[in-house]
């Protein structure tokens, strides 16, 4: 049971040596066949070499200090902790089990499933512990102490699985099935800045108002639970409900609030993802005909014209297919920016340097 609770794996044969079958064979759910233990992978192979250990002598140890060294090694996270949970069943209730490790799967079920039964020891950087006598103090669990165990755990993996910064902008907040974006904005903006920025993640969070009153509340308490994460603000340049912001009033906008807080020069996103030279990009990668005269009679300022409401006929210019809906499209053309265009370091420079 340990093993299939741990790597869906069934002893299906113990091996008979007579048969030149000197070893164990097993079953898995999604394989046809039953497989010999040589075909296991490296973590596969330690994990039932483990499981089996303590099994077989677990009557024969039954008042033990069992001591395991990184136990974890070339397995995944999610076995990792299930090893754990299926290591401290088969340890009898007489004995203690220590374990030295690195592993966030093991991190996980010693702060989750056994912080009960557990005490946890952690080897502060800097001290010198070959060099004298230091006295071992378990943990007092607290958000501050693990967040310090899981950087050191995680060390040059933090910055990859947590954004260096996160920026709000305007969009529809809803969540996607599965948790995935839904705004548009932040979407294209993600797409165009992955590859430069890629500690960077842009969310969205609502209309202008809600913009404001989102940002805030994340500013305000998501600076404290992660104060190495930078929290900013983008705001399209609609910034009056009756009026367009001119660019001194932008300006203007951007010296009365803080460091967090852009605003974009051009009047939404879509005044930058319509501009020729991301158009005839476009059309140059899907092998269509950009009609630059329709486009110059269209188009008469592309940093102030109201262009998102001209979905259909910017679709009819690059010859696109009336069938892709507009986001899609708008998607595909946030496909072709590149850093070499001026939208692209237009859009840079309005974003990370502010200007």
């Amino acid at each position: 049971m340990s093993l299939k609770n741990c790597l869906d794996l069934e002893i299906e044969d113990l091996g008979i040596i007579e048969d030149s079958k000197g070893t164990l064979y097993f079953n898995k759910r999604d394989h046809p066949k039953s497989f010999e233990f040589n075909v296991l992978s490296a973590g596969e192979k330690e994990a039932v070499d483990i499981l089996l250990d303590l099994y077989l002598r677990k009557d024969d140890y039954d008042d033990t200090v069992f001591l395991i060294d990184e136990p974890e090694l070339h397995l995944n996270t999610a076995i990792q902790r299930k090893l754990l949970l299926e290591v401290n069943k088969l340890v009898g209730a007489q004995c203690q089990l220590w374990v030295a490790t690195h592993s966030i799967g093991f991190l996980r079920a010693l702060q989750i499933d056994l912080r009960e039964q557990c005490q946890v020891i952690y080897f502060q950087p800097g001290a010198r512990y070959a060099a004298e006598p230091i006295t071992l103090t378990p943990i007092t669990p607290s958000v501050h102490v693990w967040r310090s165990i899981f950087d050191t755990a995680l060390d040059d993996l933090a910055g990859l699985v947590s954004p260096k910064r996160i920026i709000y902008c305007e969009g529809r907040a809803e969540p996607a099935r599965g948790g995935g974006e839904r705004g548009l904005d932040a979407n294209v903006l993600n797409t165009i800045f992955a590859r430069s920025y890629p500690d960077t993640q842009f969310v969205s969070s609502g209309g202008h108002t809600e913009l404001d009153q989102r940002s805030g509340i994340a500013i305000a308490i998501l600076s404290k639970v992660f104060p190495a994460v930078e929290i900013w603000v983008l705001k399209d340049r609609d910034l009056f409900s009756d009026r367009k912001a001119t660019e001194s009033e932008r300006r203007q906008y951007l010296q009365e609030h803080t460091h967090l807080h852009r605003v974009l020069k051009r009047w939404e996103i879509e005044n930058y993802l319509y501009n020729r030279e991301v158009l005839e990009a476009y059309c140059a990668t899907n092998g269509c005909t950009f009609n630059a005269t329709e486009y110059e009679g269209l188009v008469e300022s592309i940093d102030d014209d109201n262009v998102k409401d001209q979905i259909g006929k910017i679709k009819a210019i690059c010859g696109a297919s009336g069938s892709i809906s507009p986001d899609a499209f708008k998607r595909k053309l946030a496909d072709v920016i590149s850093p070499e265009m001026r939208v692209y370091q237009e859009l840079e420079a309005c974003i990370f340097q502010r200007n």
